[in-house]
């Protein structure tokens, strides 16, 4: 295993599209839920709790091999938002196509063929770390902090916020993201033998809603 494979699969340079989403964040901007640092801090912790936690337990299931297609269907059943469903098959076919340029695989080739328009991005991460020899709690670290590093970064673009700030919020979370990884990590465990119903479940129905109307803005900087 690679230590450098996960910084590698967690750089924000890696070619996986995810520069061109906000985790919601521009659609909280508008609505004055996101107006700094103090508050981008609590949107990314109510972010990292619920879908990421999502996220993290789905990814670590993948590495743990679990069957792609029931991680698929499950991940569905976890995103009531049309538009988010979308948004997260596009960057799961993004993520697809630049982890198979890094780590060929026969895995993540036969994913491509059985999800033409994209898998979950969650289930894909999780895959691309089996690929590059990582662990299950690899994946689940890398979940957990795409999904607060996301808005952190989109903020500093939508707010002109200090990017020092945005930074500094993601560093006082980093002790709530190891807890999401590994609680994650357990879950993932609990799957192998029980079936995907023991993935945590956690909603974050505010974000769902304003997804479906940031999807319909005529101009937005963001794809979601």
């Amino acid at each position: 295993m690679s230590r450098a494979a996960l910084l590698i699969l967690a750089d924000g340079r890696f070619p996986a599209g995810g520069h061109a989403h906000s985790g919601g964040a521009e659609a909280a901007v508008r609505a004055g839920r996101i107006t700094g640092g103090a508050s981008l801090e609590e949107y990314c912790r109510g972010r990292l709790h619920t879908t990421g936690s999502v996220a993290a337990a789905l990814a670590a299931a993948a590495v743990l091999g679990v069957d792609p297609r029931e991680l698929d269907a499950a991940a569905d059943a976890r995103t009531p938002s049309p538009a988010l469903r979308v948004a997260a098959r596009k960057l799961g076919r993004q993520l697809l196509r630049a982890a198979r340029a890094t780590w060929p695989s026969e895995e993540l080739d036969a994913v491509a063929r059985e999800f033409p328009k994209g898998a979950h991005q969650p289930v894909v991460l999780g895959l691309a770390a089996r690929a590059a020899g990582l662990e299950a709690v690899d994946a689940a670290h890398c979940a957990a902090y795409e999904c607060v590093s996301g808005p952190a970064s989109a903020t500093v673009r939508l707010l002109s916020l200090d990017p020092f700030h945005a930074t500094g919020v993601l560093a006082r979370l980093a002790p709530e993201m190891d807890r999401v990884a590994d609680r994650a990590v357990e879950a993932a465990r609990v799957v192998v033998d029980e079936g995907v119903d023991a993935l945590p479940a956690a909603s974050a129905p505010l974000t769902e809603i304003a997804a479906e109307a940031h999807a319909a803005w005529p101009v937005r900087l963001f794809a979601s």
